[in-house]
């Protein structure tokens, strides 16, 4: 399936106007996703003006409903090229082209829709969508397959109560203070049913400078209560990385692909990462709470978005409401 001219030309390409939603795929199952390709003519407003969703088995609410640019790990409308196990973006003489490798199972059908949420119009967007259609049913413990946005910009410090941050201590690096609770996180998912997480990506708009990256990843299973069962020791860790990283790299599995400063002591700008668990997969049976500290016992203030990839059984939880204004910090509003 793909965006080929069926007048047999060489147009082969839709376009989008200002505001258009388009069904890129409709199949009747059961079947699955294999591979998704998607190459836009467009400005970088786009990666997040544009929001991709995916519903499967005929659900009113998507299942997939993520910004066009961060669900191919490209946060900040800003491409970074590399080669992972799931999600690879290579650059041509005038586009760049983003590839999904997540297997997608449905049992009754498909769809993919895109949204032009930009006020301009895209006069060419090219796509190849792979598939594979079953004879039988799909297995009964099949799970479908999510991927959520979310961002907080800024994250919020605590500066009153119970674990409050002194202000001379807020965006800086600290080692004394306690998170005994993981109350104050950054989330990155909440979820109920049952499942895996199979990925992250996530970026850290560094505004305040300095090493923002102390923060642990906890993750709650089934309603646990603190310590999580998954309790991490820094957010380079999380992602492969060495203390503090200030190159960039990708791997099949683990990728730092975004450090705009790089080689600077002060880690100012945009931070991007991301983490595949295929031989690891994070198992729930009821529920997940899935977050992240955002500096050590969450003492910076900083722009924060996420992609949660994961599997599960329907229904679903409903989804936050995705923000109107979902632009780069540093860009102006209009």
């Amino acid at each position: 399936m793909s965006s080929w001219d069926r007048t047999g030309g060489n147009r082969d390409f839709v376009s989008f106007a200002p505001g258009e939603t388009k069904e890129l795929v409709r199949l009747d199952g059961p079947g699955l996703l294999t591979h998704l390709y998607m190459t836009p003519a467009a400005g970088p407003a786009f990666l997040r003006e544009a929001v991709l969703r995916m519903y499967w088995d005929d659900e009113a609410a998507p299942s997939v409903e993520v910004p066009f640019g961060d669900f191919f790990c490209s946060g900040e409308c800003r491409a970074r090229l590399f080669a992972s196990q799931l999600v690879v973006v290579n650059h041509g003489s005038g586009t760049t082209a983003y590839n999904a490798y997540f297997p997608m199972p449905f049992r009754r059908r498909a769809r993919v829709t895109l949204e032009n949420g930009g006020k301009e119009g895209v006069p060419m967007f090219w796509y190849h969508v792979e598939y594979e259609l079953r004879e039988g049913e799909l297995p009964p413990d099949a799970a479908y397959f999510h991927a959520q946005w979310r961002r907080e910009s800024p994250t919020r410090v605590r500066r009153q109560g119970d674990g409050a941050v002194p202000a001379e201590r807020v965006n800086q690096t600290i080692w004394e203070a306690v998170n005994g609770t993981g109350a104050d996180n950054y989330l990155i998912l909440e979820a109920e049913g049952t499942g895996h997480l199979v990925g992250l990506f996530l970026t850290c708009n560094n505004l305040a400078g300095g090493w923002w990256g102390e923060g642990d990843d906890m993750i709650f299973i089934d309603g646990e209560g603190w310590p999580p069962s998954y309790h991490g020791t820094g957010t380079e860790e999380i992602f492969g990385g060495g203390a503090c990283p200030n190159q960039e790299y990708a791997g099949p599995y683990t990728g730092f692909i975004a450090i705009q400063e790089q080689g600077a002591t002060t880690w100012r700008g945009q931070n991007s990462m991301y983490r595949w668990f295929v031989h690891d997969p994070v198992r729930f049976r009821r529920s997940v709470r899935w977050t992240i500290e955002h500096g050590h016992a969450n003492n910076f203030e900083n722009d924060y978005s996420s992609v949660a990839y994961w599997y599960q059984t329907e229904p679903h939880r409903p989804f936050p409401p995705l923000p109107v204004d979902r632009r780069p910090s540093e860009w102006s509003s209009p």
